[in-house]
Parts: C-alpha cells; sequence; structure tokens
C-alpha cells in the first residue's frame, strides 16, 4: 500500500468514529458494547430503532476494518528502515 494510503484511512477512522458518537450519544452506550449484542442477535426494544441499528452496525464493522488497515500500513511502513518521526512525516499531508 503506498503512505498516502495511511492519510485516507485516518481520515476515515475520524469521520467514522464521529458518526459512531453521535449514535453513542442517541442510544446512551459505547459501540463496542452495542456491537456485541447486535451481533449475539438481541433485537431492539423499539422498532424505530431497526434502522439506527443496522447503519451503527456497519459503521462500527467499517471502523474496525479501517482500524486493522491502518495497522497493517504503520506495521508496513516500520518495516522499512525507518523511525517514528518519518512515520509522522509519511501521514502528514503537506
Amino acid at each position: 500500500m503506498p503512505d498516502s494510503t495511511l492519510v485516507n484511512i485516518l481520515q476515515d477512522i475520524h469521520a467514522l468514529t464521529a458518526e459512531l458518537q453521535f449514535y453513542e450519544c442517541k442510544y446512551g452506550v459505547l459501540s463496542e458494547t452495542f456491537f456485541e449484542a447486535y451481533m449475539s442477535g438481541e433485537e431492539p426494544e423499539d422498532d424505530a430503532w431497526v434502522p439506527d441499528f443496522a447503519i451503527w452496525a456497519g459503521t462500527y464493522q467499517t471502523w474496525l476494518d479501517r482500524q486493522r488497515e491502518y495497522r497493517a500500513v504503520v506495521r508496513q511502513i516500520r518495516e522499512r528502515p525507518a523511525s517514528l518521526s518519518r512515520l509522522i512525516s509519511v501521514a502528514t499531508p503537506s
């Protein structure tokens, strides 16, 4: 993956985090807690919550995927002869 991918992934993570925070505030639980219950098949109490829960779960899954991608790119960059300063310089847009 090119180093510019790191910037794109980080931007996605921040945007997804903002969306997750919206649902966390609306429903009063962290996304991790919600997602665990949702994936175990727990049904929403209110039918009006169903669309939100579907979007929330998809957003959280995408956030998890982007977190994994971020770690993979950082690992690849670190495997090169590089330092934290190099990583930051690569990840910081000009």
